[in-house]
């Protein structure tokens, strides 16, 4: 690169070192500056830098400049996020299972970008979660963005489905036949992604794990369904669909002890009513996708909460139970 190629970027250069070698417990001379700078090949003076702070001030950088005895000593402030903030979404990350371990380590290195070097090794931790088990499929991040392209551009998406057989191997639903829907929104359940869209063939709204999805394309069809996709709750459509397990959705009457609200407040919101039944019990009236893994929750909770009606879901739930 010619010298006079470096001088017009000795600007970006002056934030980069700013960046990357100070913060609030490190600090840079000017003499460290213009040497910083003559390392990317770029001469400078003590002039022309106060005048590139000024512009970098100017455009919102903070630059904090201390006075000690005959040396002033240089250093970015505030920046775009806090250490504390990107330490949160580097645990969201590796505590992910949808993303994979390579995946993993790339956002982390860029998040460290937004930090100078020093405190950049803050970020470079474990974050330990019990019986973590990471995606290995590098699609699923790609997959979701395809998926967010299409439902921006009002377009259907086709894509091959699969189901893992005995010997731990994918196994194409469909004889590998391409589905082909209208996706409408994504919901993320226990950390599993869940595309939910309407299936022109069958003429309804259904889910399907992201993680599952292969060969995702955007069609150049409009999507459809939008009727019946306004027809849900969306802030309740997790809350209905126990693992995401589909279901008649029906109004449920639950008995619970007066010690499982917050088991009930986590599961179906705090707009729940809870009416009181005596000095031990309440009962709440919720919708649910009637489903075998909402009677495994039942179960789960050891008899805390009973299903109370209608005589149908309570029919099922026996059956349910007798089968194991």
């Amino acid at each position: 690169m010619s010298r006079s190629a470096n001088q017009k970027l000795k600007l970006l250069y002056l934030e980069k070192i700013l960046k990357e070698k100070t913060d609030d417990e490190h600090y840079i001379t000017m003499p460290e500056i213009l040497d910083a700078l003559a390392a990317y090949g770029i001469e400078a003076n003590r002039k022309s830098i106060y005048t590139d702070m000024d512009a970098l001030e100017q455009y919102g950088m903070d630059i904090i400049k201390t006075r000690i005895g005959p040396q002033t000593y240089y250093h970015c402030g505030d920046r775009e996020f806090e250490i504390a903030e990107l330490k949160f979404l580097v645990d969201a990350i590796q505590a992910s299972k949808f993303i994979s371990e390579k995946k993993t380590r790339e956002l982390i290195k860029k998040l460290e970008t937004n930090l100078s070097t020093y405190d950049a090794t803050l970020l470079d931790r474990e974050v330990t979660v019990t019986g973590r088990v990471k995606n290995m499929n590098e699609s699923v991040y790609y997959t979701i963005d395809s998926i967010h392209n299409a439902m921006n551009d009002d377009k259907c998406i086709q894509f091959r489905y699969f189901s893992w057989n005995v010997k731990g191997k994918e196994e194409y639903r469909r004889n590998g036949d391409f589905y082909k829907v209208s996706p409408w929104a994504l919901h993320f359940d226990d950390e599993k992604y869940y595309l939910v869209a309407y299936d022109m063939e069958k003429r309804e709204m259904r889910h399907y794990r992201v993680d599952k999805m292969r060969d995702v394309s955007v069609t150049n069809n409009k999507r459809k369904g939008i009727t019946e996709f306004k027809k849900q709750n969306k802030a309740k459509y997790t809350q209905q669909h126990f693992r995401m397990y589909g279901g008649e959705v029906e109004t449920v009457t639950l008995k619970c002890r007066n010690d499982m609200a917050n088991v009930i407040v986590d599961q179906f919101g705090k707009d729940v009513m809870m009416i009181p039944v005596d000095d031990e019990y309440f009962k709440v009236n919720v919708e649910v996708a009637v489903s075998d893994q909402f009677f495994g929750w039942i179960v789960g909770i050891g008899g805390e909460v009973k299903i109370d009606a209608p005589e149908n879901v309570i029919y099922r739930f026996k059956e349910c139970i007798d089968r194991f």
